[in-house]
């Protein structure tokens, strides 16, 4: 059995090696997260999971890291940076005819590689050990990819608190970082959970378009357009379309409003930097990628998860949601019923040629309108004489 000593030593070399690898901070937790259980059974009663079914297909095991992995004594949470330089926030949400992507996706898929990186650091306190003569433990990387409750494990670790729009917020980070696990049999020192400091402020609860943030730290994920653009797979309810504006993959209103991110550092990792063929995107160049073209332009993307028929269903939203322009409507005419178009795409291309042809009627009535008005302002004129 390892001293305390020898574990305490072994928790700062491990928040070292953590550095060393990539991760902006490292914590360490144990295993109970029994608190947890009746808010997540309570989520998942109400529906609030939506199609996201593997949130209950493994019961209580999501909040129970000892189950997942049996003989786990402790959790090593660790945080690393996204947030992509020129990430265009503003200017991509106030033209209508550009694409927002949310800014996780803006760069590389990070799971394979967090989770390597994980692995890398399990391999180097097993390598420690080994050289010390102690016996070799036993640990498991995560990265999205098992149900572990990964924010309250980050929260417990000191990480960060768990805001109001239920993501984890750090002083220096604000929310923009990714979170991965390492799952481990030694009873390593935990680190003390900090303190909320959310306050009063519900600036994310206010901004949400679709109301999805139901109350503080509890979020509709069927209300959610994240959810709604990349998790939901059939058709997005007409309720929540002309919410989604110009939101194509994701969204990042919360954060984006929060108070915290104001004070978040860029990422250090290239791989995060946004890849060329989304800045500043025009939606109709997105809508006419071929299939093999979104695969190609989103090899090693997150983005690529949802394929083509997805993509299109959201540009489409966009589209009919984007002031009305002869280029948008025919794009959407040239795209209707083409191959690579399925009914429920086609359902889509169908409602946005409808909003587009509503705003073109519009603006036909506000010109007749303002000829009545100018006609009628010029009969009261005197003539010239």
């Amino acid at each position: 059995m390892l001293s305390s000593d020898l574990l305490q030593q072994l928790a700062i070399n491990i928040k070292q090696w953590g550095k060393e690898l990539g991760f902006a901070h490292v914590g360490i937790c144990d295993t109970d997260l029994s608190d947890e259980e009746p808010k997540l059974q309570e989520w998942l009663d109400k529906g609030y999971h939506g199609e996201m079914h593997y949130m209950a297909n493994h019961g209580m095991m999501r909040a129970r890291p000892h189950e997942l992995q049996p003989g786990c004594l402790r959790v090593i949470s660790v945080r690393m940076d996204y947030l992509p330089p020129e990430a265009g926030f503003a200017t991509n949400l106030k033209d209508p005819n550009l694409g927002y992507i949310s800014r996780y996706a803006g760069g590389r898929d990070y799971h394979k590689m967090m989770r390597n990186r994980i692995k890398k650091l399990g391999d180097k306190i097993a390598e420690h050990l080994q050289e010390l003569g102690e016996e070799l433990p036993e640990y498991r990387p995560f990265v999205d990819s098992a149900p572990v409750l990964e924010r309250p494990l980050a929260d417990k670790a000191g990480i960060g608190w768990t805001g109001k729009h239920s993501l984890i917020l750090s002083r220096n980070a604000g929310s923009w970082f990714f979170l991965g696990e390492l799952l481990i049999n030694l009873p390593l020192p935990v680190d003390s959970p900090v303190e909320n400091e959310c306050g009063k402020c519900v600036a994310c609860i206010k901004s949400c378009p679709t109301n999805a943030i139901v109350e503080p730290y509890v979020v509709d994920g069927r209300r959610c357009i994240s959810y709604l653009t990349i998790e939901h797979q059939g058709s997005i309810p007409e309720e929540f379309r002309p919410l989604m504006g110009n939101r194509i993959y994701g969204c990042d209103d919360c954060q984006l409003v929060c108070p915290v991110n104001s004070e978040s550092q860029l990422t250090q990792e290239w791989d995060f930097h946004i890849r060329d063929a989304i800045k500043l995107p025009k939606l109709v160049n997105l809508f006419l990628w071929t299939e093999d073209e979104f695969l190609s332009r989103m090899q090693g993307s997150a983005i690529r998860r949802i394929g083509h028929s997805l993509w299109l269903r959201n540009i489409a939203i966009a589209l009919g949601n984007a002031p009305y322009s002869s280029e948008i409507v025919k794009v959407l005419e040239a795209k209707s019923n083409a191959e690579d178009v399925n009914e429920m795409v086609q359902e889509h291309i169908d409602w946005a040629l409808e909003q587009q042809s509503n705003k073109r009627e519009n603006e036909f009535s506000l010109d007749r309108k303002t000829v009545r008005i100018i006609k009628t302002v010029e009969k009261g004129l005197p003539r010239d004489r």
